[in-house]
């Protein structure tokens, strides 16, 4: 029964991030359209993935391990701001090295997206929404 609960969060956290990687890649793209450089077209289109991906983990991902108001609230929103800005940063990297390194950074982004929503859902399912 818990490893089915755990199927159904892993699921509706996909899609939580299906919509967030939505808002990320439209923005990162758009920006790169405008000749923004790649990794701070990439850092402000996954700030605002992260405020969409804030929205649906604690509306329909994690619902029932929302804190209630108050400091538990504050805190867990500053764990989720915490494990947004490790994978920021890791995002950041990666696109920031395969355009320095050459590569389409539209690639680089692909990987960063990969390495960040593995790295996102262990923090936030373990540490942050527990």
């Amino acid at each position: 029964m818990l490893w089915r609960f755990a199927d159904i969060r892993l699921v509706r956290y996909l899609l939580a991030s299906i919509g967030a990687l939505a808002v990320d890649v439209g923005a990162f793209l758009a920006l790169l359209a405008l000749g923004v450089w790649a990794p701070g077209a990439s850092a402000i289109g996954y700030c605002l993935g992260i405020a969409a991906h804030w929205l649906m983990s604690s509306r329909a991902v994690f619902v029932g391990h929302v804190a209630e108001k108050g400091a538990a609230r504050i805190r867990q929103k500053a764990l989720f701001v915490g494990s947004a800005m490790i994978g920021l940063g890791l995002t950041t990297a990666i696109v920031w090295a395969g355009d320095t390194s050459g590569l389409d950074p539209r690639l680089a982004k692909l990987v960063a997206i990969a390495a960040s929503f593995a790295v996102t859902w262990l923090l936030r399912s373990r540490v942050v929404f527990r």
